[in-house]
């Protein structure tokens, strides 16, 4: 049964029920709407992956409500572990998302099968408490049919995107519209994606990168 929730009034323990039931779940962040669901259910990331029709060669992140759930998706590699720890407190929660190696923990079908997983905290007070709700961790991707664009807002959510999904969010506000700048940090630092954090922010904190 598919439920779908003002932002005014949702009832996350029945978010979290869901989710946990195996639910996909459509939810504002501070960048475009995602599409998430529990770590702990391969069927609903293999959905993920069926809703979006989208190629299964391309990994979600894991967006967390806390920085403490680092550790447990991810292992944080001691020659980068200051400047990793210097970026979490300067970028997070915001559209800073830190590739590292993951743990046992992310099964393989949520990062198509690699040994690195993409964690961020989004910086929007409602998909904090749903992803809190949840356990703290929520396997996200863009709530959009592949080859589509990202929807910045809740009217920019396709009808056929909603009807695959058992919960859907209605959130008021428009998040800003702008991806996430993406940055591995397993060995020398590099940018993968560029987004509305710049390459200048962040040698800014880390220093130069090659």
């Amino acid at each position: 049964m598919k439920k779908l929730f003002e932002s005014s009034n949702l009832n996350y323990e029945e978010i979290s029920n869901m989710v946990a039931d195996g639910s996909l779940i459509i939810y504002p962040t501070d960048t475009v709407y995602g599409l998430g669901a529990s770590i702990e259910k391969k069927k609903s990331l293999d959905r993920i992956y069926k809703v979006k029709e989208r190629d299964e060669k391309s990994p979600l992140i894991a967006l967390l409500s806390d920085k403490k759930y680092v550790k447990k998706v991810a292992v944080i590699n001691e020659m980068n572990r200051k400047k990793i720890e210097k970026l979490i407190k300067v970028f997070w929660p915001g559209g800073l998302t830190i590739i590292l190696d993951k743990k046992r923990i992310i099964p393989s079908n949520m990062v198509s099968n690699g040994t690195s997983v993409g964690v961020r905290i989004p910086d929007h007070k409602i998909s904090i408490k749903i992803i809190e709700s949840c356990g703290g961790i929520l396997a996200t991707t863009s709530a959009n049919i592949s080859g589509e664009p990202s929807p910045r807002s809740y009217a920019e959510l396709s009808e056929k995107i909603k009807s695959r999904v058992e919960i859907v969010i209605d959130d008021n506000e428009t998040p800003k519209g702008v991806v996430s700048t993406i940055i591995d940090m397993r060995g020398a630092p590099k940018i993968l994606r560029q987004g509305n954090i710049t390459q200048i922010d962040i040698e800014k904190i880390i220093g130069k990168m090659k």
